[in-house]
């Protein structure tokens, strides 16, 4: 079996539409939202988007099982005012996430977006994140470290205590954050360098605070492989022996395995380094498919995000740790049962009342 942890909605253009209404009026036409009939989502994920292949193909294609699905990630506009609109855009994703996941029951399961704002209390994220775990089932939520975008303003580091409501919830809930970026306002640091700048970053702020002894059962995933950081290990292991680790728990490469980590990197060398940095144990398997890495490599033949190859090829690992990888730890962080989900029906999700917030409110 393969779960890939990390993947993205494939929507229909009316989201976006939606989006570009929110923007140009600035939320004065009203709240609105978007209405799809589940031939449309279906039309979505089935026609032909990713090379030659659509989203359902892909997954078949690399022999992907189950993945989660949440919003794309650069589309989020966290940092655009008023912060209405970006609470307004974030329930409307989620509720798509939500039909696909009863859709496609036994395919697919939710990790949603919650709406951050930058200079907004984190707080106003929470009532989202309740809405995603009590209401619509989902297993995490994406978070943000830089709600700004890149915008020049800085974030508080992971470590501050401006996140503290946020990390209470999510031990409440006893659901896993996925550290994922959204945009960037810079050109000399496009969003897909900001999400690994951004995931070095948070790790750094994370490891060197007291959140895991505040919140000793928070459940944290970062995207692409821990960004820089296992690539850099050493330089921050130097700076923890400098102020007085002498005992080994105190390392930063030891503190690092208090972190899950997924696979979305497209070398052999890459996830080899990441397995040997974190372990096993803290590696979740994730493919980001279809997404960045949906591209058919000149010298191989084979689309870079096809990396389950790559895990199999591990030839340090046996085949239970290869397993454990592939999707037995995605199980156990994302609290999935796997038989009950496949043995779900689909469902007609356009019956749901309409003006119900799982089903996705009025038109515009």
């Amino acid at each position: 079996m393969i779960i890939d942890a990390h993947g993205h909605v494939s929507a229909p253009a009316e989201l976006y539409a939606y989006k570009s209404v929110l923007l140009s009026s600035r939320g004065s036409h009203g709240r609105g939202g978007v209405k799809l009939s589940d031939d449309e989502l279906r039309v979505a994920m089935e026609e032909v988007a990713f090379g030659p292949y659509s989203h359902m193909k892909y997954l078949d294609k690399i022999g992907t099982d189950m993945q989660a699905i949440s919003p794309r990630p650069f589309q989020m506009m966290h940092s655009e005012k008023p912060f209405k609109i970006v609470e307004w855009f974030n329930e409307e994703v989620n509720n798509i996430i939500y039909r696909h996941t009863q859709m496609w029951p036994g395919r697919f399961y939710g990790v949603g977006g919650i709406p951050q704002g930058g200079g907004e209390p984190v707080t106003a994220a929470v009532k989202e994140l309740e809405r995603c775990v009590k209401q619509l089932g989902f297993k995490g939520i994406l978070l943000n470290p830089d709600p700004y975008e890149n915008n020049g303003k800085e974030s508080p580091p992971m470590g501050d205590r401006y996140w503290y409501p946020l990390y209470e919830k999510l031990c409440e809930l006893d659901v896993p954050a996925h550290i994922h970026n959204t945009g960037s306002l810079r050109q000399r640091e496009p969003y897909t360098l900001q999400f690994i700048n951004e995931e070095t970053t948070c790790i750094y702020g994370l490891l060197n605070s007291k959140v895991f002894d505040d919140f000793p059962t928070l459940k944290i995933m970062v995207s692409h492989g821990g960004g820089a950081m296992p690539y850099q290990v050493g330089r921050f292991e130097a700076g923890t022996i400098r102020l007085g680790a002498k005992d080994p728990r105190q390392l930063f490469s030891e503190k690092m395995k208090k972190l899950y980590y997924d696979t979305v990197l497209y070398t052999q060398d890459a996830i080899e380094l990441l397995v040997k940095t974190v372990g096993v144990d803290r590696c979740i398997f994730g493919a980001e498919c279809p997404g960045t890495g949906s591209q058919v490599h000149p010298k191989t033949g084979k689309p870079l995000d096809d990396v389950a190859p790559l895990v199999k090829n591990i030839s340090f690992l046996n085949d239970e740790q290869k397993e454990d990888i592939l999707w037995r730890n995605a199980v156990k962080l994302f609290k999935l049962d796997v038989d009950a989900m496949k043995k779900a029906k689909p469902q007609n999700t356009e019956s749901m009342p309409t003006g119900s917030k799982a089903a996705g409110g009025g038109g515009h």
